[in-house]
């Protein structure tokens, strides 16, 4: 009889690599090994070698930058998401498109279970699983860190190291981090560890060197470095007139945001699961997107197709931090926001400087402001008198007028 299958997701450290091992032995399983390439850069070095080694009969290194931007970033940037009105989703957005790759590698190579290695007081365990409960509600999902059997073998990482070193799993970890991090083309996230206490401040000279995509804005340069973003239908298409697609746009705008200190969050936000957590974030080429996005739709946007996408902004802002991407709620929102963004092209000219993007100038063929009937001079085209604002005005205050009136008589 064939042993079961289990699709791991893998990112080669010290948990998954004994989650890798012990999944293994505890099931008796075969064990394929997935590893999303959403930019992580260095950190695939060597992950195939090293989860063979581990055990695992068989490694996916899947790809998936491209359609991380252009699939998942992109939309959400159009929709204006942003959490709690700070996190720009990095690590939220890239968990479906992972659970997503995992089924498909679960289907193609009949595993009927996959598993992953975050922990029981976190989000991503409720992303990762909610992924797979919309696209494939028939696959079991295996979290060794809500098994007891699991956290009484593991209580800390001294008893994990030791695990490793006799079962030859070659992992680095001697001692504890004093912070962990997630990276993706979007952000990097940093969180635990010295970042557990408020009060520590993670912009003092002492931290500098936990950054990795940004110069502190104190040190970035002191001359302004000014951009053009082109957007068409609410996606960014070119920079400074050079057409890129959405993968080569994000990487340009990292590497311009970062060198300006763009982008750096230090909050405590509120997770799915109910507790509050620190995090610090680094999202340099987003926040210059973000930025430049809203700017475009300052002139192509009807005001009240703007308050409505707004007013979405929170509940679509927390599906996708809670991991409903595929609720047929947040595909209802995607239609919406899509029709918001069919005008919504022109250019932007932005001006980086020391960690703030600054609005320089916005234009659009389709632009809805018209300096003819804005100007405080003389109309040239007569298509607004001034005196029809008497009427609107007075409709407009006949209900404050009758409650004042009651208010006044009632006192």
């Amino acid at each position: 009889m064939a042993k079961q299958k289990i699709v791991l997701a893998y990112s080669g450290g010290l948990d998954t690599s004994i989650i890798l091992k012990w999944l293994k032995e505890t099931y008796d399983a075969e064990i394929i090994a997935f590893t999303a390439d959403i930019g992580q850069k260095e950190e695939l070095d060597g992950l195939e070698e090293k989860a063979l080694a581990t055990g695992a009969s068989k490694v996916y290194i899947d790809d998936l930058r491209a359609e991380f931007a252009e699939d998942f970033i992109y939309p959400m940037f159009q929709a204006g998401a942003m959490y709690e009105g700070q996190y720009l989703l990095g690590t939220s957005i890239a968990r479906p498109l992972i659970a997503k790759r995992m089924v498909e590698i679960a289907r193609a190579e009949g595993a009927t279970a996959i598993a992953h290695g975050a922990t029981g007081k976190g989000n991503d365990q409720v992303r990762f699983e909610l992924g797979v409960a919309g696209l494939a509600p028939d696959i079991d999902v295996i979290a060794p860190w809500r098994l007891e059997e699991f956290r009484n073998a593991f209580p800390g990482r001294a008893e994990m190291i030791a695990y490793a070193e006799a079962h030859g799993i070659p992992v680095t970890a001697s001692a504890a981090k004093s912070y962990s991090m997630d990276r993706n083309l979007l952000h990097i996230s940093y969180e635990s560890g010295v970042l557990e206490d408020p009060w520590f401040d993670a912009s003092a000279p002492e931290s500098k060197d936990m950054y990795l995509l940004s110069v502190s804005p104190e040190d970035a340069p002191n001359e302004p470095e000014y951009l053009e973003l082109e957007f068409e239908k609410g996606n960014c298409v070119a920079l400074n007139g050079e057409k890129l697609s959405p993968l080569a746009a994000m990487e340009k705008l990292n590497e311009l945001g970062g060198k300006h200190g763009i982008g750096r969050v230090d909050m405590v936000e509120n997770r799915f699961v109910g507790m509050k957590s620190r995090g610090v974030y680094e999202t340099p080429g987003g926040t210059i997107l973000f930025t430049a996005h809203r700017k475009m739709e300052s002139i192509t946007m009807d005001r009240e197709v703007m308050n409505l996408r707004d007013s979405l902004i929170t509940r679509y802002s927390t599906l996708v931090y809670n991991g409903f991407w595929f609720a047929p709620e947040r595909l209802a929102l995607q239609a919406l926001v899509t029709e918001s963004q069919k005008n919504v092209t022109g250019t932007v000219r932005v001006k980086l400087y020391k960690g703030n993007v600054i609005s320089a100038g916005v234009k659009s063929p389709v632009s809805l402001y018209n300096p003819d009937i804005a100007t405080m001079e003389a109309d040239p085209t007569q298509a607004y008198d001034q005196g029809d604002a008497t009427g609107f005005i007075r409709l407009n205050a006949l209900r404050l007028k009758v409650a004042a009136g009651v208010n006044q008589n009632n006192q």
